[in-house]
């Protein structure tokens, strides 16, 4: 699973588009090192630095397997019951705690293990602008999440589930999931964007570059 998972993320345009770039700036470093002007070397130097550190936040985001992505556009959907372990208010883009969890910079962090009905359960940290729990007026310790059957970790949770799931949310018996981790997200995707755009570099400026030496 691991394979195709990594490469359908490598595939997609965003991570594209990062490795043009990533495989642009070691160009222009390569080209200018070996025979080119000193301001296209730095230029290349000032760019791969910064493709670097782009690519090294996305390892860092895979890194946390347990953060849940958004959905892909157009991607495939599915429901699951979910066993809800905790919720808390945190401030939105960090997990720093909210004192005024109904605050406009506030949001909450549901800590959740889904439990697919053909797949092995996983563990999953979902955010909502809103505490459903209450809302819903059901039990604090279930919920049903919308997720990606190919990529897991892609989870949200819906305003108005089907009422079936809610059902089968309710029937789940926390004792006989065990231990229960993040789903795989394969190599990371900062590391394949990294690995191509090495490939481009070499492949479009080596000839040049090393011809010019």
């Amino acid at each position: 699973m691991s394979l195709p998972t990594s490469l359908r993320r490598l595939l997609s345009v965003p991570a594209l588009l990062g490795a043009l770039f990533t495989g642009g700036a070691f160009g222009l470093a390569l080209f200018g090192a070996f025979g080119g002007p000193l301001w296209l070397f730095l230029l290349g130097l000032t760019l791969s630095a910064l493709a670097l550190v782009l690519l090294g936040r996305l390892v860092e985001e895979d890194a946390d397997g347990a953060r849940a992505a958004p959905l892909r556009p157009g991607g495939p959907r599915a429901h699951a019951p979910a066993l809800v372990r905790g919720v808390r208010a945190v401030h939105k883009g960090s997990d720093r705690p909210a004192l005024d969890p109904r605050a406009p910079h506030s949001e909450f962090l549901f800590d959740l293990v889904v439990v697919p009905e053909d797949a092995p359960a996983f563990h999953v940290q979902v955010r909502h602008p809103l505490d459903l729990q209450s809302l819903s007026g059901r039990g604090r310790d279930r919920a049903v999440v919308e997720y990606d059957p190919e990529q897991p970790w892609r989870a949200v949770l819906p305003n108005n589930p089907p009422t079936l799931w809610w059902a089968r949310a309710e029937r789940l018996d926390p004792d006989a999931l065990g231990a229960v981790g993040p789903p795989s997200r394969g190599v990371p995707v900062g590391v394949l964007v990294l690995a191509l755009g090495l490939v481009i570099a070499v492949a479009v400026a080596g000839p040049t570059a090393f011809t010019a030496t």
